[in-house]
């Protein structure tokens, strides 16, 4: 028999009120083919953590994983301290929220809301009143009385994920859930949702191709890779000092450029003969070869002042995004890509220089571990 306090929302341990959940040692291998490679991570009450990668990363099988949709090969999965590795998903206190919307088509919308209140148990004014609030806050209120059939792709999304904010559960896992929605709501969502959670004092969990929603939802980021988390922490930090050039390409849109360097006496050595001072931590280091990363926002095509690095490329593709311009640049041979500010008429497969401020740029070693970061990230 499954203990009911165990998967609530709080639970005294030696006097302390906590929640937690911990995976220790947890993978999962279908087929031969290993999904999530063996992953160790504790996600504390009250927090918000997003798990960043691309499509295929991982990022929905480590969900389910937490969520006990899918028993690990490896591992185990404890909540508060508990080990919940065998227990069903529906005798876990979990909410869980799709990209692909989820509802009862044969019921209202106030009646898809309210169902897990319905199964806990609630008196008929507590679930009105919480259905009413959850309603109003995805701008569904107008609607209650409709099937969801009636409404829009974005209005199912809403009506899924207020049904989850009702269940008042311990953990939330949020797949993707913004990505049917329009822009204006997907905006208000991203300030609000943590807010919501923050308040519940449950364990959030948000998924995301996007470093941008990252940042907006703040709190946590784990990187993923290839079914590997190769960075867990506070946000800021993630992004401003990734412990490798992989995390550093997760963890920026469009990815990070990259350019072989090297380390001579007090000075590093750039392609283009440019070169800069081994300034802070930089000047510790050994002589040798290193990669450089920058991020595409960083590059300029206006000179700001003698300690700008100039670089010849060639304007392959540009893309204008309304206040700004994507530039795809090939630098003997090497792919760059920057994200210039305004919309600029630029003549495709003509040379262009570009430049970039040596204070933007990180220092990987070759095999692509972080050496230092840039000198912005440590000063921010």
């Amino acid at each position: 028999m499954v203990n009911d306090r165990v998967f609530g929302r709080r639970r005294i341990k030696e006097g302390v009120w906590l929640m937690s959940l911990e995976l220790k040692g947890v993978s999962k291998v279908v087929n031969g083919q290993t999904h999530i490679f063996e992953t160790d991570l504790v996600l504390e009450k009250g927090t918000m953590n997003v798990l960043l990668g691309p499509t295929l990363s991982g990022k929905t099988s480590l969900m389910r994983l937490m969520a006990g949709l899918d028993k690990p090969t490896t591992g185990k999965v404890f909540w508060e301290g508990n080990d919940v590795t065998d227990v069903k998903v529906q005798d876990r206190h979990v909410a869980m929220v799709y990209q692909q919307f989820i509802n009862y088509p044969s019921m209202t919308v106030y009646d898809n809301i309210a169902s897990p209140l319905k199964l806990l148990g609630k008196t008929k004014d507590e679930i009105d009143q919480a259905v009413r609030k959850s309603a109003e806050l995805m701008q569904l209120s107008p609607m209650l009385d409709r099937k969801p059939l009636e409404l829009s792709g974005g209005q199912q999304q809403r009506c899924a994920l207020a049904r989850a904010l009702v269940k008042d559960a311990g953990l939330v896992l949020l797949d993707e859930p913004l990505a049917n929605l329009d822009y204006k709501l997907r905006e208000e969502l991203r300030i609000e949702i943590p807010k919501i959670f923050e308040e519940s004092g449950a364990i959030f969990v948000y998924a995301t191709t996007e470093p941008e929603e990252a940042l907006l939802l703040g709190g946590n980021t784990a990187t993923l890779w290839e079914g590997r988390i190769t960075q867990f922490g506070q946000t800021p930090v993630v992004y401003r000092q990734p412990v490798d050039a992989t995390t550093a390409r997760v963890f920026s849109d469009p990815p990070m450029n990259f350019l072989p360097v090297s380390k001579v006496g007090n000075r590093i050595m750039f392609g283009d003969g440019q070169s800069a001072p081994a300034a802070g931590a930089m000047q510790d280091l050994p002589d040798g070869r290193y990669q450089a990363g920058f991020r595409p926002n960083h590059v300029e095509i206006l000179s700001h002042g003698d300690h700008s690095m100039e670089f010849h490329t060639k304007l392959m593709v540009t893309e204008l995004t309304g206040s700004e311009t994507f530039v795809h640049l090939d630098h003997h041979g090497e792919a760059w890509v920057g994200l210039i500010h305004g919309i600029h008429d630029l003549e495709l497969g003509a040379p262009l220089k570009v430049y970039l401020d040596p204070s933007h740029v990180y220092i990987f070693s070759e095999d692509g571990d972080l050496v230092t970061p840039a000198a912005y990230a440590l000063a921010a």
